[in-house]
Formats: C-alpha cells, sequence, structure tokens
C-alpha cells in the first residue's frame, strides 16, 4: 500500500520519481527529452501514444528502455498484413478434457508496443479499440479485463506508403498523444554513434512500479485546476471546428474536421500532469498550450487550400494557440 502524508508530499514525490526516470533513461536514449517527456505525460495520463517517425530513430528500443525501467509487463506486436485479430486478443482450444479454455494473446500485458500499426488491416487495426476504450477484450461472448495499468505505444512510418492501411478517425481518437520524433541534432548523433558501436553494458534500474503508476494516475486526477485554465483548454478545442461561433478564421479557412470533446479532456489531463512533472502543483495556460499539438496534431483534418498552401497542422495549431 503507497502511502504518504497528503497530496503534496506525493506530487514531490512523483516530480522526483520522474527526474530518476529521465537520468536512467539518458543511459541508453541521447537527446530525445521532448519525446521522453510526451510519452511519460501519456502514461502518467493513463493514455496510449502513436509515435510517428522515420526508420532508425529508435522507436522501438525507447519503448523497451521505458518498460525496463518502469519494470513492466511488456510485449511487442509487430503488425503485418497477414495479422488477424486472435492472433493479438488470443483464441479459444478444446482442451484435453474437451472443454474450450481460452489462450491470451500478446495484448495481456501493461505496456504493448503496437509496432508500424498501419501495417495491418482495418479489422485487427479494430481489435485494439476495444482494448485502449475498455481495458477489456470480447472473444466468444466472454469478457476478459486486461492488466492494469494498459498502455498501447504505437509506431508509424510516416514515409513508407505502399502496402499500409492508414489509420481511421476513430482509431487515431484512441490515442491521447501523436508524438512526432525528428532526427536527432548533429552533437546528439554523435553521442549516440560513440555509445552505440562499443561494447559497452548498461543495467537499468527499476524506478517506477505498476502500483506507483495507478496511484499517480489517481493523484494526477485529483489536482485542482482553475476555472480559466479549464475554460481554456475547451475553448481551444471548440477553436478547431468549422462553422461554430467560437471557430477560429483558419479553422474556416483551412480545417475540413475540428476536434472531438476527447480533445478537450486530454488537453486538461495532460495539463496537469505537464504542471506536475514540471514542478507546479496546478496547471496554468501554459502547460495546456504544452500538451496542445500532440493531442490536436491527430484529431484535425486539412482542406485541399492548406494542402494547395503548403500549410501543416502544427502551423495552424500554432496560430490558434
Amino acid at each position: 500500500m503507497i502511502q504518504y502524508k497528503d497530496d503534496v508530499e506525493a506530487v514531490d514525490a512523483l516530480k522526483q520519481k520522474y527526474h530518476d526516470f529521465t537520468s536512467e533513461i539518458k543511459k541508453v536514449i541521447f537527446g530525445q527529452e521532448q519525446i521522453i517527456k510526451e510519452v511519460l505525460i501519456t502514461i502518467f495520463s493513463g493514455g496510449h501514444a502513436l509515435l510517428v517517425g522515420v526508420p532508425g530513430l529508435a522507436k522501438t528500443m525507447l519503448v523497451n528502455t521505458i518498460a525496463q525501467i518502469l519494470g513492466l509487463n511488456y510485449k511487442r506486436i509487430q503488425f503485418t498484413p497477414d495479422l488477424m485479430p486472435s492472433d493479438i486478443i488470443g483464441t479459444e482450444i478444446l482442451d484435453q478434457n474437451r472443454e474450450f479454455k481460452f489462450i491470451k494473446g500478446p495484448l495481456f500485458a501493461n505496456i504493448i508496443l503496437a509496432d508500424e500499426i498501419n501495417r495491418t488491416p482495418p479489422k485487427t487495426q479494430a481489435a485494439l479499440l476495444e482494448a485502449m476504450q475498455e481495458k477489456s477484450v470480447t472473444t466468444s461472448g466472454q469478457t476478459y479485463k486486461l492488466d492494469k495499468p494498459f498502455f498501447v505505444l504505437a509506431t508509424q512510418n510516416p514515409i513508407e506508403q505502399e502496402g499500409t492501411y492508414p489509420l481511421p478517425e476513430a482509431q487515431l481518437d484512441r490515442f491521447m498523444f501523436n508524438v512526432v520524433l525528428d532526427y536527432p541534432s548533429f552533437e546528439e548523433e554523435i553521442l549516440i554513434v560513440k555509445n552505440t558501436t562499443t561494447s559497452q553494458n548498461y543495467t537499468l534500474k527499476k524506478i517506477l512500479s505498476g502500483e506507483e503508476i495507478l496511484f499517480f494516475q489517481s493523484l494526477i486526477q485529483k489536482v485542482p485546476i482553475n476555472d480559466s485554465v479549464l475554460e481554456y483548454a475547451v475553448n481551444l478545442a471548440y477553436k478547431t471546428r468549422p462553422n461554430t461561433t467560437k471557430a477560429h478564421d483558419w479553422t474556416n479557412k483551412y480545417i475540413s474536421w475540428g476536434a472531438g470533446p476527447r480533445a478537450s479532456q486530454y488537453l486538461v489531463i495532460g495539463a496537469k500532469t505537464h504542471a506536475i512533472l514540471s514542478g507546479k502543483y496546478s496547471p496554468d495556460i501554459e502547460d495546456v498550450q504544452a500538451v496542445a499539438i500532440p493531442v490536436l496534431r491527430h484529431r484535425l483534418i486539412k482542406n485541399f487550400k492548406a494542402e494547395a498552401e503548403g500549410l501543416s497542422i502544427e502551423r495552424i495549431i500554432k496560430e490558434l494557440l
């Protein structure tokens, strides 16, 4: 049973755990501080993250390292065109007593790395929907609860589109953050090459347990937020919806579909987590702005005018901010 004197002490403990975590992960992952922070915000907020980046940016290594430091059960699922829903959920078999027995699939773990999620058909992508939202799976009329905590960290290659199945909006909306990994800086790449072309071995310490993660998730839910900050977050999501009373000029001009209420929820919970990890006890408008791009990036759909003018979603979001 995890106990602290009060919530303030618990918040301070979470901030210290975050500091210890980042120190530990730097033994293996060089640079990418913002990416690591966004993934951890997702985990402590109880959400899921979509990692988008070209091959070779250590997406898989990042997730593997995070799982080791958190001391959680971790499964990697390589998504392929022939992957079936039963391959990830599990299947029923006839045992020696002639009774049906459910054999759990790789989805029954704490951290799921869904590698190249856009390489599998919609039928298998949809099998993740219930798991991500309900934290359970249903097969043959039986519902099975997934282990807690449960996170899906999916990767997607943005450049190789042949033989891929774009994620539908319903699936994208299940992800709290869309995290874009870019190439490392020259100095970071020097460090990466220097440390990965030698025979150095690192032993990673476990910083957090599953029980502690669940405790901190419930703690973040209790973090107070000022009404003006809450209204700012909801207003920001509302401004992305074309032809509504609060729609921004750029929204009407460049957006064909805006963010739904789930975006408002994720802006608020993300801002709370960002505030705690930054050493504050309550989020402000800057915390909402800090999580706005990864929350909104995959929820706004540009129209032809935005495409023709070469405007990125990030540029549009910054204008809304």
